[in-house]
């Protein structure tokens, strides 16, 4: 398979993570804001035990191209990217919605000031992203084997740690997603691969698939309620992990297949935007539901998900290309040179050998 086909189900890929995260958005606030389930609720309660995972999986794939650098270069590519823009867009978030909209900017500057240690809000992921990269470069420089850093990975997650630290929560909940993306990379696109060239075989394996994962989820004990689901037994740790593993697998392969269908180019399109759609979905989201409901314009709990959810998807994109238009405040969405470390830009960057075998 060449770079560039690799690259578009990867993107794919990418694009079908981030519309799962803002449905998830969308359906809970509508659900709550109706007090009522619809049937989104359902489709994100099928994508629980993989929706995550998956993003960090993802994430996780070409760390192999860059792990080897110097510490420095490292820390700019793989943390300060990424925690340039949770602080960039924490500051907005809060300044927007605690301090204007609820006018109250005593609590805006407490919010700031917790934000700090505490990742705000949805912006969570960014922020613990950031410390995966750096906890795999220390694994990695202690030559710890991939099979026992694994290990100790999926057992954090299964410890299903509650401390008052949200961020180390988040990181021992999914590490073990992102470590798996780096370690076995060469395996994952290896499957991919083979499902490209065989896609009668990877549709019936992705639909028993679909099968078992919908029985463990929607079986006896599983709760659908406005703002939270409630799996059946695949809430079991074991049961958990498994699922979201053999999930994020058959997401890939999913979006492999859906590379060979031209009218599904734009999963690959939001795909390769998904950090401009995740950085600001939230705003336009909150807004659109207030103005819906408020004026009694959406009063159907699903139809209400789907209109929050679309505005929420495009209106980042639409912000986007207005500042490439403009040429005015890219800094929302592209780091300028100031936000790197002088020691990074010592050389140039060598391009990402996307797929590359992981150490």
């Amino acid at each position: 398979m060449s770079q560039s086909q690799r690259l578009d189900w990867v993107d794919a890929a990418k694009g079908i993570s981030i519309l799962l995260v803002v449905m998830l958005y969308a359906t809970n606030s509508a659900g709550e804001a109706t007090n009522n389930i619809g049937a989104l609720h359902y489709v994100i309660g099928f994508a629980t035990p993989f929706r995550m995972p998956e993003f960090f999986l993802i994430s996780g794939l070409f760390l192999a191209s860059v792990i080897a650098r110097p510490w420095a270069k490292f820390a700019d590519r793989r943390a300060v990217h990424y925690l340039y823009f949770y602080v960039l867009w924490a500051i907005i978030h809060i300044v927007l919605k605690v301090g204007i909209a609820s006018r109250d900017p005593g609590m805006a500057l407490e919010a700031l000031g917790w934000a700090v240690i505490q990742p705000y809000g949805v912006l969570w992921f960014i922020y613990v992203l950031a410390l995966t990269s750096l906890a795999t470069k220390v694994l990695m420089e202690l030559r710890i084997p991939h099979w026992l850093a694994f290990a100790g990975a999926a057992a954090l997650n299964l410890a299903q740690l509650d401390t008052q630290s949200y961020a180390l929560d988040q990181f021992a909940r999914y590490y073990v997603f992102f470590y798996a993306g780096y370690a076995f990379a060469p395996f994952i696109f290896n499957v991919v691969d083979k499902a490209m060239n065989a896609p009668k075989a990877a549709l019936a394996i992705l639909a028993i698939w679909a099968l078992a994962n919908g029985a463990l989820v929607f079986t006896p004990g599983f709760v659908a309620e406005p703002g939270h689901f409630t799996m059946g037994l695949a809430e079991i740790p074991v049961i958990k992990i498994v699922l979201a593993l053999i999930g994020t697998l058959a997401l890939c392969v999913g979006a492999g297949l859906l590379t060979k269908v031209k009218w599904m180019g734009w999963l690959s399109y939001i795909g390769k935007r998904s950090l401009v759609i995740y950085v600001a979905f939230v705003l336009p989201m909150g807004i659109a539901r207030t103005i819906l409901v408020k004026f009694n314009l959406v009063t159907d709990t699903t139809l209400l998900s789907i209109v929050t959810m679309l505005i929420a998807l495009i209106t980042p994109l639409i912000a986007y290309w207005v500042v490439q238009k403009i040429n005015f405040g890219h800094f929302l969405f592209t780091r300028p040179a100031w936000a790197s470390l002088p020691q990074s830009r010592s050389k140039p960057d060598q391009p990402i050998k996307y797929g590359s075998p992981a150490e």
